[in-house]
């Protein structure tokens, strides 16, 4: 978790910094933290800032209105861009992942996840119960 950690302060998002780590046999397939799209800016870059704080939309809804690209996401872009098989690898990831990227990290055959912060997003929760994926909390006092 460490690791994930230090990838999230790569991330360009004004929000909140989250990073993402695919791990497969002990061994780290890809990493991804969340900002804007290859080449384009982010919003600390833009003159008009965060769209999302302007038009005061709450954490954890709309998530089609952001220039960024979740760390999940882009963990899994990274592991295709690359030609790393992602099936059947942890996730650990600084934040519970939203309903989008629950719904890539189900399809990428992504066995469990370790978060260490929750994200209000119920229909992620649900859609991870029933798909019977382990989900865990990483408690750092717990390791």
């Amino acid at each position: 978790m460490d690791i994930t950690f230090l990838v999230a302060t790569r991330g360009t998002c004004l929000r909140r910094k989250v990073g993402a780590i695919l791990v497969k046999n002990k061994r780290i397939l890809a990493t991804g933290y969340n900002g804007a799209p290859r080449g384009l800016k982010h919003c600390g870059e833009r003159e008009s800032g965060c769209l999302r704080t302007q038009l005061n939309i709450p954490s954890g809804e709309r998530h089609e209105i952001s220039r960024a690209v979740h760390a999940e996401q882009n963990a899994i872009i990274q592991a295709a861009v690359y030609g790393f098989s992602i099936e059947g690898a942890i996730c650990y990831t600084t934040n519970h992942p939203c309903v989008l990227c629950t719904k890539m990290l189900i399809n990428a055959g992504i066995v469990e996840i370790v978060y260490a912060e929750g994200y209000p997003d119920e229909l992620s929760a649900q859609l991870l119960a029933e798909s019977g994926m382990k989900v865990r909390q990483y408690l750092k006092d717990e390791g």
